[in-house]
């Protein structure tokens, strides 16, 4: 029996493999904190050609959108062309990324809150990619199609639909 006076969890928005689960978007400033968890990590969703990138998670032999923590003293803005850059070998001004919002997830089976800066762009050139001990391939993705070895992290798709890119 649930206690009234307890108000029920809401449904994440999504779940995904390994864990993960999207909890809620939030559409607030970029310099937004919040006192319940801090921002600790970024998200891109970036195309060219009309087609999202996508990287293979080694450690979690998983597709997602490239990302990662900010580091001490780094903006989240800053913390997302960097990871988009180590990650992937795509470079990006900082300014050319568009803020979409705040991924507020809940990470595997402690379940801890964080805050995730989303943003979205396009890229003018696409690269060449060299794998790396964390990320083992890229795609551009035109749909949802079906992506090669392992899975793909439907949070993230989530993401990408609420940020209409």
């Amino acid at each position: 029996m649930t206690d009234p006076a307890t108000p029920p969890t809401p449904a994440p928005l999504a779940t995904g493999p390994r864990g993960m689960r999207l909890l809620s978007f939030h559409r607030e400033e970029e310099n937004a904190r919040f006192p319940d968890a801090p921002v600790g990590y970024v998200l891109l969703a970036v195309r060219h050609s009309g087609r999202l990138l996508m990287v293979h998670v080694r450690s979690r032999a998983c597709w997602e959108l490239p990302g990662g923590g900010i580091e001490e003293g780094e903006s989240p803005r800053q913390a997302a062309a960097r990871e988009l850059r180590e990650e992937t070998c795509q470079f990006v001004d900082p300014a050319a990324l568009r803020f979409a919002g705040f991924a507020r997830t809940s990470l595997g089976p402690e379940q801890r809150v964080l805050y995730g800066a989303v943003y979205t762009g396009e890229l003018t050139e696409a690269l060449p990619f060299t794998p790396t001990d964390e990320i083992s391939a890229i795609h551009w993705r035109a749909g949802e199609e079906p992506l090669p070895y392992g899975e793909v992290q439907t949070v993230d798709e989530y993401v990408v639909r609420l940020c209409g890119t």
